[in-house]
């Protein structure tokens, strides 16, 4: 069983089209090679986590072990974000080649704006 700090509430979601569409209009964008990130400053006193895969990452295998990864990066790593704030990521077709190792080692990156483009 995981400590309350390793756990990905529902909470600690974005799940709402409404949520995605606010972010998508509203939020700072960063690029990374395999991500963009969206996220906006809430209200709701922790980091929540969206995550966007579309079927030209790869199969349902594919698509499915980002989420995983991603998911995973968030648990660890959601209380070195700047907080509070919604974020979602987008994962780029090249993304599913990725290990858990890369995809943290790219998202602190883009997270401190080291290696990222900003829009």
């Amino acid at each position: 069983m995981s400590q309350d700090g390793e756990r990905f509430p529902k909470r600690a979601r974005l799940t709402r089209r409404s949520e995605f569409l606010s972010l998508s209009r509203q939020g700072k964008k960063v690029y990374t090679s395999h991500f963009v990130i969206l996220s906006k400053a809430n209200d709701k006193g922790e980091n929540r986590l969206g995550i966007t895969v579309s079927a030209r990452v790869g199969n349902a295998v594919v698509r499915n072990r980002i989420k995983r990864l991603l998911r995973e990066f968030f648990r660890h790593h959601s209380r070195e974000l700047p907080a509070p704030r919604d974020i979602v990521i987008i994962a780029r077709k090249e993304a599913g080649e990725l290990s858990l190792d890369e995809v943290t080692k790219e998202l602190k990156g883009a997270f401190t704006h080291q290696g990222s483009r900003q829009r």
